[in-house]
């Protein structure tokens, strides 16, 4: 009896001090969901009793989008996060993911047709407000967007895109929502460098940057740490996704564990922590390693939390 009280008494030990060291974290650490699992239920029992966070990134779960979830799944979900004493970070929706309307059909856009492809843009506004909706019933402000395909050429149409921003945004603050535009290297931003370019021509205060280094660093000769950093207005960095990455011959990448690629995280963290940036550090693994996205996941959480204690940040 006594080695079974200890015991208990042992692994409630443990739960606290993870509890009290993920408390005492500056970010608010995270993971997107389905990195782990399409199962909900145990993508959140791995992020909140093995991760020992408090916070998790929605993106897709059962097989669907998150933006295609039915009321009784968002029920569902919800009961889910309760259960686990998750808080959602964001709607990591893929607004704006999609073709520019009168602009050739990008190489790194779904095969299809042009009729198919601006018929998918008339439907973005119905995806916003659908965002806006997820957004409340998950208790979050803040909603992950994109700035459609990647155009060879997006001059021509650069000066649009922007004012469908800028719309957008507009329509969120409404809400008292945060736009996040993520820099993805399928997309017109997709640098630290076009970020900054992209922020200045949309001013909105809402419309922030959901900063990804990893992408950021598929471009050859890119560096995402120190040099695109130091030119990113810091206030207006909304959102970051941590994931790393390694360049191979013919300016191809290839994902990897938090630590084992180009990107400078421990450089990134101390200046996010110098820098005053409390919100969302969520890991987004891509990396398939270890076999299963489970796996996978689990070895760079490990690598992402070794990063963070290498910049002298308990986490």
């Amino acid at each position: 009896m006594y080695g079974l009280a200890a015991s208990g008494l042992a692994a409630a030990q443990l739960r606290a001090q993870v509890k009290a060291v993920s408390q005492s974290c500056p970010f608010r650490l995270a993971v997107i969901n389905d990195e782990i699992s399409q199962d909900f239920d145990h993508a959140c029992s791995v992020a909140a009793n093995d991760f020992g966070l408090h916070w998790i990134e929605i993106r897709g779960m059962w097989n669907k989008n998150i933006t295609e979830l039915d009321d009784q799944q968002i029920a569902e979900a919800k009961r889910i996060l309760q259960k686990y004493n998750l808080r959602v970070t964001d709607i990591a929706s893929p607004l704006f993911k999609t073709d520019w309307p009168g602009a050739p059909l990008s190489k790194h856009s779904p095969k299809r047709d042009k009729f198919s492809a601006d018929a998918d843009f008339k439907q973005q506004d119905a995806l916003r407000d659908r965002c806006i909706d997820l957004a409340k019933s998950f208790g979050t402000d803040r909603i992950r967007c994109f700035d459609f395909w990647r155009l060879d050429d997006p001059k021509p149409y650069r000066a649009a895109m922007n004012e469908k921003l800028r719309q957008c945004s507009e329509v969120l603050a409404k809400q008292n929502l945060i736009l996040l535009l993520e820099n993805e290297m399928a997309c017109n931003t997709g640098s630290g460098e076009e970020a900054v370019e992209t922020l200045a021509a949309v001013p909105n205060r809402n419309f922030m940057l959901n900063w990804d280094p990893g992408n950021a660093g598929t471009f050859p000769g890119n560096v995402p740490y120190p040099d695109a950093y130091r030119k990113l207005p810091k206030e207006r960095i909304g959102h970051c996704h941590c994931k790393d990455v390694k360049r191979l011959a013919g300016d191809k990448s290839e994902w990897q564990p938090v630590g084992d690629g180009i990107i400078d995280w421990v450089g990134q963290f101390k200046a996010f922590q110098r820098d005053g940036y409390h919100l969302g550090l969520s890991l987004e693994t891509h990396w398939r390693g270890a076999g299963t996205p489970e796996a996978s996941t689990r070895v760079s959480m490990q690598g992402l939390k070794s990063t963070l204690a290498k910049a002298g940040i308990t986490c």
